[in-house]
């Protein structure tokens, strides 16, 4: 089941999605594949509600590609398990969305993850970075003022992996 709502009153865009079996993998909880996907279904109903539609696409040849993302993961969602994601505008300009997730299993309120992306608006036409038009900045701009009313800049943003420091002994020589 997929359910998103435009959730401007709140500010922040509401996505939902049930868990399904072919989303579990071999440790008995949803695969990080299917992380992304919740992750991306939530950034589509978002781009819906900004305009950028298949109707946008088709008339201008202008849509959205992903260029750099990262998930945190915090806690396990296992089969059948509500992920709602709230999906907030951190910035933009002509060229560029810069994105934050969180996703939360919706029946205890737990964060399961998080996702941070930044979109590049591309002319299809000759597969280019472009500027978007005047009036999906324009819309753009009335979202983030609601999300920039509800929530501040998350400090989970701009995180970078903090793995094993390398002491040398994974070299070989």
């Amino acid at each position: 089941m997929i359910a998103s709502s435009d959730s401007a009153a709140e500010g922040l865009h509401t996505h939902r999605e049930r868990v399904r079996a072919e989303g579990i993998d071999y440790n008995g909880h949803l695969n990080v594949a299917y992380y992304t996907l919740i992750f991306d279904h939530a950034v589509d109903a978002f781009l819906e509600a900004a305009g950028l539609t298949a109707d946008h696409r088709a008339a201008t040849g202008g849509s959205i590609f992903a260029a750099e993302a990262h998930i945190a993961y915090a806690r396990e969602l296992v089969e059948g398990a509500e992920a709602r994601v709230e999906t907030q505008l951190l910035a933009f300009d002509p060229k560029r969305l810069h994105l934050f997730q969180r996703m939360y299993d919706d029946a205890t309120g737990e964060l399961a993850a998080t996702h941070e992306v930044l979109h590049l608006y591309v002319d299809l036409n000759v597969r280019k970075v472009a500027e978007m038009p005047a009036e999906i900045a324009e819309r753009l701009a009335r979202l983030k003022r609601g999300h920039d009313q509800v929530a501040g800049w998350p400090e989970e943003a701009g995180r970078a992996i903090r793995g094993v420091p390398d002491t040398g002994a994974s070299k070989t020589g």
